[in-house]
């Protein structure tokens, strides 16, 4: 049967983290489900994955591999005793590996979707009343727009960047962070705009590479999300690597030419003006509701995200929503795991979704990772806690690394020992986080951390040593 007036059991409305898995699940459960998917890669060829994939989370973190290596080979390999004089950056390269990594896992998403008999309709989705939804194709000579239906929809049409009036992108010398993944060179002085996870990532992606970063951050605080103790630790250590980092500091204008930008900002210390080559807005993201069409009458809240309820029910019947166009972490794992809750619920199962312990991560190094609540909301809620920390400068295998930068904290009921949060500054924070989040689901101590077995000499063994700093018996520190 063509697609057009093709019913399915399960539509999905976009293929990122969110979409392909929700899709991916429905199929499991023997429905029949199509998911459409209207994205073009650096080739213009279609691709699934949404920004995550292309533009987001997997080649960041390629680059920020890539420039990590660089940045030990040129500044602390010597102590290693590996000399490696003149070593030089292949942007090129660089650039060309992440998109191959890029392209072998959108490929494999695609694999995904054929292996589970999910149908992709290559095209973007516009909601229709009576759950329909009209399919307009990526490209003209793809053909003429056609309507679907389906018996449940799923919306995942993820985020967008929000753009700023005093910095509109040209996608030439001011770019969003799409463009701050695909330089061709590394700009001699680079500013961004924003430091949140966007902005202290790509700054970092640079400034290992040679690039002069300046962050201005229009908020007087760093990173207010996170805990107060482990943003403050984290602020010296990336202002030491050398992102100069300008808090208080409000973009009202910019002026380029062919060469260089201009920007203009007010700070604590009055009006001042940069002149860089390069400048990446990144100041956070919006849900992508601009295609989705509202003629069926689903609701938007007052910011412009999908309404919906706790169990991610939007207002019309039959029709659901999911990742970063709903309210919560624009997060990729908390789009998966929405997805799969949705698919089970429709499938007349029960969909689990806690978002309680959902794990934050910033890819800077050494990495920020934390879940649960931080010390200031516990203060700010008159929750009585205990607190214990230990420091990665304490860690014989951090020691050996030559990471010693950072520490563990965790958060716990002083009545219960509950574990209310953990938050992790330091190497590899990003894998530590999950022994922290699986506590944390099965509601488990301090002390339960504590007296399990870690073993000799790993990075796991602060938890360890943090768990028992609750109890104020740390044994190394």
């Amino acid at each position: 049967m063509e697609p057009a007036n093709k019913k399915f059991d399960v539509l999905v409305i976009g293929g990122g983290p969110g979409g392909y898995v929700a899709a991916i699940r429905c199929a499991q459960l023997g429905l029949a489900t199509a998911c459409i998917e209207g994205w073009l890669n650096e080739a213009g060829k279609p691709a699934l994955g949404g920004t995550c994939l292309n533009v987001g989370c997997i080649p960041s973190k390629a680059l920020l591999d890539s420039s990590h290596h660089f940045a030990f080979i040129k500044h602390e390999a010597a102590e290693h005793g590996i000399n490696a004089p003149g070593a030089t950056m292949d942007v090129n390269r660089l650039i060309a590996r992440k998109s191959k990594i890029v392209q072998a896992l959108t490929l494999g998403v695609a694999g995904l979707l054929r292996k589970n008999k999910v149908e992709w309709l290559q095209g973007f989705g516009k909601l229709l009343a009576d759950r329909q939804v009209e399919v307009t194709p990526v490209t003209p000579e793809s053909g003429a727009a056609y309507t679907v239906s389906a018996t449940h929809i799923i919306i995942a049409t993820g985020s967008v960047p929000v753009r700023i009036p005093p910095a509109p992108v040209d996608n030439e010398l001011i770019v969003d962070s799409t463009g701050a993944l695909a330089f061709t060179e590394v700009p001699r002085r680079l500013g961004i705009v924003g430091a949140g996870v966007i902005g202290l990532e790509l700054g970092s992606v640079w400034n290992r590479l040679g690039a002069k970063v300046v962050v201005l951050e229009a908020l007087t605080e760093f990173l207010p999300s996170a805990d107060c103790q482990i943003a403050a630790e984290a602020e010296k250590i990336l202002r030491k690597q050398g992102l100069d980092i300008k808090l208080g500091s409000k973009v009202t204008g910019t002026a380029s030419n062919n060469r260089e930008v201009t920007v203009n900002f007010d700070s604590p210390e009055g009006k001042q003006q940069l002149t860089l080559d390069k400048l990446i807005v990144a100041v956070g993201r919006r849900p992508n509701t601009a295609r989705l069409g509202t003629d069926a009458g689903l609701k938007l809240d007052e910011r412009g995200f999908v309404d919906v309820d706790d169990e991610c029910r939007t207002n019309l019947p039959g029709v659901f929503a999911i990742g970063d166009v709903v309210r919560g972490p624009m997060l990729a794992h908390k789009a998966m795991e929405e997805g799969v809750a949705v698919a089970e619920r429709i499938a007349g199962k029960h969909g689990h979704m806690n978002y309680t312990n959902i794990p934050w991560v910033i890819y800077t190094w050494p990495e920020i990772a934390w879940a649960g609540r931080t010390e200031q909301e516990l203060k700010s809620a008159g929750t009585e806690y205990r607190s214990g920390a230990f420091p990665f400068a304490a860690s014989g295998r951090a020691k050996a690394m030559g990471e010693s930068g950072g520490m563990v904290k965790i958060l716990s009921d002083s009545g219960t020992d509950r574990i209310l949060g953990v938050h992790i500054l330091g190497p590899n924070a990003s894998e530590l986080i999950a022994e922290a989040v699986l506590a944390m689901e099965f509601e488990g101590s301090a002390e339960d951390i504590a007296l399990t077995i870690h073993a000799h000499p790993t990075l796991s063994e602060a938890m360890h040593e943090a768990a028992l700093g609750v109890d104020q018996r740390s044994l190394h520190f």
